[in-house]
């Protein structure tokens, strides 16, 4: 059995990780950590557990860890991972990092939207996480930086359209609405109840976000040329998941017919995107706990647009349960191990 750690396992991606992890034939989970909680079972940080993973939690030392484990997972903030992740890499360790920190290759992007990175050398070993694009990338790679949830819903959405050239990379609009969850554990008063509940709103307008430019750089290599999007997050009122909707003017005259049958073609095989027949539309409540993401294509004959809409769990496809598709392709595992739940409905 592969010996699996998880750096920061009090957070909601570091729970879906053991959940997803719990039922993989061929891992165990040996090392759980947590600034806040160490000496605590994991069991009592959330009781969902209890009786299926009650590992004590322990502090971050990053030797320590490293010899509990072959595999890492290192579920932590910005500048927390790049902190700890150059001592696995030295010890040899492979990584799948969920933070934002080896996700841009050119390290001048990365201290224009968060920080001077503390070891920029180490972007060049990071392969981006996302299967569906990089997957035989990722099977050769030590430090897997693992996509953020607004970019996998974008990019899966976009990705063959920028690929044969049949829209105008100019012209993308991508409105994502996403659950609570993806604000973390951490009490904020944005994330209250009393403040979520029964509103819908609109956040870091005007090109603020920082999923931004992960979004611009792998559509970038797709389209073969730089480019901007316009990009508007917005909270909804529910726990998790992800519904984007994406816009782009169309290079030539497309029907319905056809962009189905393209993007059917460029998904073919793929065990976890599902592209939804004309006439019908994705729902966050379709992927729920699920790896999924469901997308529909639809053309807009009236502007010339092509309308797009994605669904993912933010915490599944959108976090953990990528990361673990990753972690089964580096480790030569079936794609789909651990992975194979169908969503929780209703």
């Amino acid at each position: 059995m592969l010996k699996i750690a998880i750096v920061g396992a009090s957070g909601y991606t570091g729970l879906e990780l053991i959940r997803i992890l719990h039922r993989h034939p061929e891992v165990a989970v040996t090392c759980l950590t947590s600034e806040q909680s160490a000496g605590k079972r994991i069991s009592e940080v959330f009781p969902t557990l209890r009786g299926r993973c009650d590992i004590v939690l322990e502090n971050l030392e990053p030797v320590r860890v490293a010899e509990k484990a072959d595999i890492i997972f290192t579920a932590l903030p910005h500048k927390a991972a790049m902190e700890v992740v150059p001592t696995f890499l030295k010890l040899g360790k492979k990584i799948i990092d969920l933070s934002a920190d080896y996700r841009l290759s050119d390290p001048a992007v990365y201290g224009e939207w968060y920080m001077p990175h503390l070891n920029p050398e180490n972007l060049k070993k990071a392969v981006y996480g996302l299967p569906e694009i990089r997957r035989e990338m990722i099977k050769g790679a030590q430090l897997v930086a693992n996509p953020g949830c607004y970019p996998t819903s974008i990019i899966l959405a976009l990705a063959p359209l920028l690929k044969y050239g049949l829209i105008d990379p100019s012209s993308i609009i991508a409105d994502s609405a996403s659950g609570a969850t993806g604000a973390g554990r951490s009490a904020k008063v944005d994330s209250l109840y009393c403040e979520v509940n029964e509103g819908f709103r609109a956040y870091a307008i005007g090109g603020a976000h920082r999923h931004i430019p992960e979004i611009e750089q792998e559509l970038s290599l797709l389209a073969g040329e730089p480019l901007k999007i316009t990009f508007t997050p917005h909270l909804v009122p529910m726990d998790r998941g992800i519904l984007s909707t994406v816009y782009a003017s169309a290079e030539k005259t497309l029907s319905n017919e056809t962009l189905a049958t393209l993007y059917r073609e460029f998904y073919a095989g793929e065990p976890f995107v599902r592209i939804l027949p004309n006439g019908t539309l994705p729902s966050t409540a379709y992927v729920r706990g699920s790896n999924f993401c469901d997308i529909a294509a639809t053309v807009d004959s009236r502007t010339g647009r092509i309308v797009l809409v994605s669904a993912i769990d933010n915490l599944v496809k959108g976090a953990s349960g990528q990361a673990v598709q990753n972690m089964n392709l580096l480790c030569g595992f079936p794609e789909t191990s651990g992975l194979e739940a169908l969503a929780i409905f209703p």
